[in-house]
């Protein structure tokens, strides 16, 4: 008596054998399913290295800051109502009582966004008009974990006499000073005064998409700022706790901000603490809703990839009917019929799955390398679904032809022309 691994062995190779006997139909009757895991992988893939990506960005800028401010931080989905439009902006001293009266708290710094109309930046004859103008305390660069490639940050003297002085990013250094590598102590015009770039920002290890905002950034003083621009109101309070103690300084700042912006026991904040984990988890959120799409696509082709394999199983029992005659005179039980029939369907699939997930990993490194700043990063948890989603669509799908096959008539079979 034959032991039940060798039947079942003795199956998949018969199935295998009937694939490769209509090699070309059994391509086209998979190919949904090998468009359907490979869409899942490939968008996996992607979102699997953005996040990867994202994480590393907010690892080196710490893991201890919160970043407090009047609207909603963070990725985000959608518009911003105008209940949170109108909100006031947070304000330096509340900032200083945070300071103050959080123990938990270990500094706090002022990022000012300058509103220019025009922050066009010029040395001689190059002009650069991307940069990201913000107006920040001199305790910045330490809480934020910046590194000066060039020359030095802001001191409390910069801060306190108001100096016309810059630290930029290496795409605002790189455009104004193609051609040479003497930057610090340049002088450059702007908003019609004359700065002097005292600093270069070191360009970060980690980023997303390639760059980081430090690139095209222009810092000032925060009280230079305020002096050149006395109209801009945009404040983010960057706040850090000390080690450990992350989660107790968030509800000190929370309940602090609370009180000083007048906000009511049953009213919700006017204001927004992110740290970390929270732009993580609005990530996840927004990759959910992106996976959910993804899947909801692959399973059009999944579905008629099923299909095909229903109608091609079908197929098969009706050029196989003797074949099946045969097999029920030697002994053969119904229930061996639809075991065989059921392994060819999801040996069919599974093959399918197997090609989906190679093209899907050879389509991810290809982009990777066409555009590095799209990181892929194939899931194993991407791989192991999209193949047993593969074996499960040939076993559901094949269910009915297996049954047909097993209710034939034996005596009838082998009539069969």
């Amino acid at each position: 008596m034959k032991k039940p691994n060798f039947i079942v062995k003795e199956i998949i190779l018969m199935a295998i054998d009937n694939l490769k006997a209509n090699k070309f139909r059994s391509f086209l009757t998979v190919l949904g399913i090998v468009i359907g895991v490979m869409t899942v992988i490939a968008i996996a893939s992607l979102l699997t290295g953005l996040r990867k990506n994202l994480v590393s960005v907010i690892e080196e800028y710490g893991t201890n800051n919160i970043y407090a401010f009047h609207l909603s931080t963070g990725p985000r989905l959608g518009s911003r109502d105008r209940a949170e439009r109108l909100r006031k902006p947070l304000t330096e001293e509340q900032g200083e009582i945070i300071r103050e009266q959080a123990s938990a708290v270990n500094g706090v710094t002022n990022a000012l966004f300058v509103n220019w109309t025009d922050s066009t930046i010029q040395y001689k004859d190059k002009k650069y008009r991307r940069g990201s103008v913000t107006g920040v305390s001199p305790n910045y660069s330490e809480i934020v974990n910046l590194s000066i490639g060039e020359g030095r940050f802001f001191t409390e003297v910069d801060e306190q006499h108001r100096r016309n002085v810059m630290v930029v990013g290496v795409n605002v250094a790189s455009a104004l000073f193609p051609n040479t590598s003497q930057i610090v102590g340049s002088k450059v015009t702007f908003v019609g005064k004359e700065f002097e770039i005292i600093g270069v920002l070191e360009k970060r290890k980690s980023s997303f998409l390639g760059e980081n905002d430090e690139d095209n950034d222009v810092l000032v003083p925060y009280r230079t700022a305020r002096k050149v621009s006395p109209r801009s109101e945009t404040l983010m309070l960057i706040i850090q706790s000390h080690t450990g103690k992350l989660q107790q300084a968030l509800s000190q700042v929370q309940e602090i901000l609370r009180r000083e912006r007048n906000v009511k026991f049953n009213e919700p904040d006017n204001f927004d603490l992110g740290t970390a984990d929270r732009f993580v988890e609005q990530f996840d959120s927004i990759l959910g809703g992106i996976g959910i799409i993804a899947i909801l696509v692959s399973s059009i082709g999944l579905l008629v990839g099923g299909i095909g394999v229903m109608n091609i199983m079908l197929v098969s029992v009706t050029e196989r009917t003797k074949e099946i005659g045969v097999r029920k005179a030697l002994g053969a039980k119904n229930k061996d019929i639809v075991v065989q029939f059921l392994f060819e369907a999801m040996t069919l699939t599974f093959l399918g799955g197997i090609l989906g997930v190679v093209l899907a990993v050879i389509i991810g490194q290809t982009i990777s390398f066409l555009v590095p700043t799209l990181p892929g990063v194939i899931p194993l948890w991407a791989v192991s679904l999209g193949l047993i989603v593969s074996v499960l669509i040939g076993l559901v799908f094949g269910v009915w032809p297996a049954t047909k096959a097993a209710r034939l008539d034996p005596i009838e079979c082998l009539r069969y022309e």
